[in-house]
């Protein structure tokens, strides 16, 4: 299936249970008018997601003439990764956060933006930062982004809705209508994460498979995973918890509830991806370190 007919399936389904939250809440008023809103949300999304949730998580843009040494060659290296992938260089973005993570957005590679984490700056080997950032231009280079970014935004609007069913929902006095209106506070925002989930793991294990191909070494990116997952462990993300709906953005799950490869999850269990790396490396598998790493190198 091919991205446009993806994000428009995608974009419809979500569509789909916005009509169906707004009928059951106010009957075919209610209807037509969630459906106008996700109409409204469909187009802000499309032309504005991208700095929507550059914004929520107050990320900086860099260039490669920025004084700051590490953010010059983090910059500069996503500039080379751009050429060998033979596409536009994105926006390049750092985000004051201690949990080592980065995602990449944009609703084409013409209009694209990656960002990294301070922590994942301070954390990684150069080589290591690069192998994240190859993935994130492999989400880019595959049209992933736009898909990530406007299901992201709606599903956390799709949230906020059914948490309103309470005020608005129906005849609340009945045991009917009480019921009615819990089953949706839980269901919708669980067929929105679902949506969300129906291609994340194939868009994760392609865009590491890419991904390596772009840095031209999978260890790197291997060995980034080991260390981002180890210290996802230990260090929340306080801007995720707000908004999970941006989780499924980020190289690794961002979120505390963290789970394994199961329905639930938005990604494949890290060992899992580390695996198929080291598969595609010819066998030699990275370094997991209990504790992070020291950055080496121009980082340091």
């Amino acid at each position: 299936m091919n991205s446009s007919l993806r994000t428009f399936m995608l974009i419809a389904a979500i569509t789909g249970l916005f009509g169906v939250i707004g009928l059951l809440l106010g009957g075919a008023t209610g209807m037509v008018i969630a459906l106008a809103f996700a109409g409204v949300m469909n187009f802000i999304s499309y032309w504005n997601a991208d700095k929507i949730v550059l914004k929520m998580y107050n990320a900086r843009q860099v260039d490669p003439d920025t004084r700051e040494i590490k953010l010059r060659r983090y910059a500069e290296g996503v500039v080379g990764l751009a050429g060998r992938a033979g596409m536009p260089v994105p926006k390049i973005y750092v985000i004051e956060n201690p949990q080592p993570n980065a995602f990449a957005t944009g609703r084409n590679p013409e209009n694209a933006a990656v960002a990294a984490t301070t922590g994942l700056l301070n954390m990684l080997t150069e080589e290591e930062v690069m192998g994240v950032m190859a993935h994130e231009l492999a989400h880019v280079k595959n049209r992933d982004t736009l898909t990530m970014t406007v299901t992201a935004t709606l599903a956390g609007a799709i949230t906020a809705l059914a948490n309103f069913a309470i005020f608005f929902g129906g005849n609340r006095n009945s045991a009917g209508g009480m019921i009615q209106t819990i089953a949706i506070m839980i269901f919708a925002p669980l067929a929105a994460s679902l949506v969300q989930m129906a291609i994340s793991r194939t868009r994760e294990y392609e865009a590491d498979r890419i991904g390596a191909e772009i840095c031209g070494n999978p260890i790197w990116l291997a060995s980034a995973l080991a260390k981002i997952s180890n210290g996802v462990a230990r260090i929340p993300n306080v801007t995720a918890e707000r908004h999970p709906a941006s989780g499924q953005m980020m190289i690794i799950n961002p979120l505390s509830g963290r789970g394994a490869d199961n329905l639930f999850s938005t990604h494949p269990a890290t060992q899992n991806r580390i695996d198929r790396l080291v598969e595609m490396s010819g066998g030699r598998a990275p370094e997991r370190p209990s504790e992070p790493a020291r950055p080496s190198g121009p980082w340091g």
